[in-house]
Order: structure tokens, then sequence, then C-alpha cells
């Protein structure tokens, strides 16, 4: 495993449990991040956080009512220590959760699976908003800083989340690197700021993970795609967990970008196609974010080429 020091060896199970939202139509939480994990050679188990029939961008939204509760979430992870298949787990990831109690059984649950294998690691999105805006309870934040992130390995931020969870502004590269070290000392030894437009770019974005394990800080530039999409924390999460497990830092970011960039470009070409389906407004719904089209990017997830490179930042 590479972000405990050591990489993979081909043989090593590769399984994960994965804490997230799920949707009957769309792509997003566990339907944004099962099929490239599978596709990347992991068996995957979800346990779905809420069953929604689409996501809330949507003008009409059912299954609200179908939110798992806390205990719900021990019952089932109980079934799966009672049929001694916790022990099988390399690694655990979560998404969006919008309960405080669910969220701090998460983590109690975490730290359950750990104590039982050391050597499993917890990659933690941390689904708080995006664009100034949040999508869960303000008052996750704190749980999230005090309690979540304690028992996390990897953690992988907007910049919106990074500014939450840190009180930082990020206002220059110096002010994010500083929010960064902050995070760090929350707990994760991997930290994966996934995007952030600085001054500094010329309307660009910016990724930047610190990984204290390997000592490496790097950074990789790559264009804005003009279109707002549902998902793209989800897919690019479950694509850094598998990549991360595969190569060294460097090599895991720029695969991870590589492919979810191909995705989004690959997902406007065909939306514009004329695909009925393919966005919330065709759907009656404002904003026209559209909905992954993950399907038919297979063939990205397994071999994205190459395009943005990472540099290293000294520290």
């Amino acid at each position: 495993m590479v972000l405990n020091g050591e990489q993979s060896s081909p043989t090593e199970a590769k399984r994960v449990l994965s804490i997230q939202s799920h949707v009957v139509c769309g792509y997003v939480g566990n339907k944004a991040a099962c099929f490239p994990l599978q596709l990347l050679g992991y068996d995957v188990d979800p346990v779905n956080s809420v069953h929604f029939s689409n996501n809330t961008s949507y003008p009409h939204v059912s299954g609200r009512d179908q939110v798992l509760k806390k205990e719900q979430l021990r019952d089932l992870i109980s079934g799966l220590e009672k049929n001694s298949i916790t022990s099988s787990y390399s690694h655990v990831l979560t998404g969006y959760v919008g309960d405080p109690g669910f969220l701090l059984q998460i983590r109690e649950e975490v730290q359950s699976l750990k104590r039982g294998k050391p050597g499993l690691t917890y990659l933690c999105d941390p689904v708080l908003g995006d664009h100034g805006s949040f999508y869960v309870p303000e008052s996750l934040v704190q749980l999230y800083r005090d309690e979540v992130l304690r028992v996390a390995d990897v953690v992988t931020p907007n910049d919106f989340e990074l500014r939450q969870l840190t009180g930082s502004k990020c206002e220059d590269l110096k002010s994010t690197l500083e929010a960064i070290e902050k995070l760090h000392t929350l707990g994760p030894k991997t930290v994966v700021l996934t995007s952030i437009a600085l001054p500094q770019d010329a309307g660009k974005l910016r990724l930047i993970c610190s990984c204290k394990t390997s000592g490496q800080l790097v950074t990789i530039v790559f264009p804005r795609i003009e279109q707002s999409f549902t998902g793209t924390g989800d897919l690019f999460s479950a694509l850094f967990l598998a990549y991360s497990s595969q190569h060294d830092i460097r090599r895991a970011c720029e695969k991870s970008v590589a492919a979810l960039f191909q995705v989004l470009q690959n997902t406007v070409s065909l939306s514009s196609c004329g695909d009925a389906s393919s966005s919330t407004a065709a759907a009656g719904g404002g904003g026209g974010l559209l909905e992954l089209k993950l399907i038919q990017s297979k063939h990205i997830i397994e071999n994205p080429s190459i395009v943005f490179k990472c540099s290293t930042i000294p520290r």
C-alpha cells in the first residue's frame, strides 16, 4: 500500500467497504464510485447511507425518508463481522453523510475495523458542500475536525471543504499550503486538495497532494471545463484510492486527474449529442448539471492518457 509507505503486492486482497449515498438514476455517491473501483480490480461492498430516486439537483426527489440510521449501520457491519468478512477489507471509503449520529458511527466502525486489521486504509471524502454553500448541516464540520479525521489516513476535500475544516481563507498558494498542514494535524497522513482556483493560475484549476509518509508535496495545474457536473468528487476519491494503491503519489495524482478530466470531456461530448437523460435541465431542473457518462468512459478509467504532469513544491 503506497499510502502507508509500501506499494501493494499483486496478490494482496483489494476489497473496499464504501459507505456513501445511492441514487436509482444517475452517478453520484456509490453509483459513481463502485464501477470505477471494480474496473480497477477491487471488490466493493457498498453501504448506502441514503437511497434517493436521483440526485437533489433534479426538480423532484423521492426516497428522502430512506435514510440509513446509525443502528442499521451497526447491524449491517455486525453481520459482516459474524461471517468473518470484515477482516478481508483493505480500504474503507466514505462520502456523503447528512446525519451527525451516522457520521460518529462511521468513526466507531473504522476504529473497530482498524483494530482487527491495522493495515487497513481509510479514505474520507469530507462532503460538506461546494461553491460557497453547504450540502449538509454545518454541525458536521466540527465532527469531521474533532472525530472522523482522527481515524482517517487520506482526506480529499475540495477548496470549500478545506476552508471550512481549517478556518483558512486559502487566498494564494502559501495560505493554501498552510491550510493543508493544518489538516494534517487533525490526523490524515495524506491530504489531497482536489481542486482550487488560485489567482496565479489564470483561470485554471490546481490539485495539491501532500503525503507525510513519503514526504512528497506535489501539484498539478489543469484547465477548467466550463460546465457543471454531478458526482465528480465521488469519482475522484474512488480513482485516487485505486491508483494510489498501484503507484506512488505523483503517478496516482496524474492518473486521477487525467481520468477525471477525460471522463468529463467525454461526458460533455456525448451529452451534446442529444441524450435526453444527460442533464438535470433535460429533466426539467435548473442549472443543467451533467450526469457523468461512466459506462461510456470505461476505456478511459482503465487507461487514462497522462496529459497534465505533477510538479514538486519545495517543503
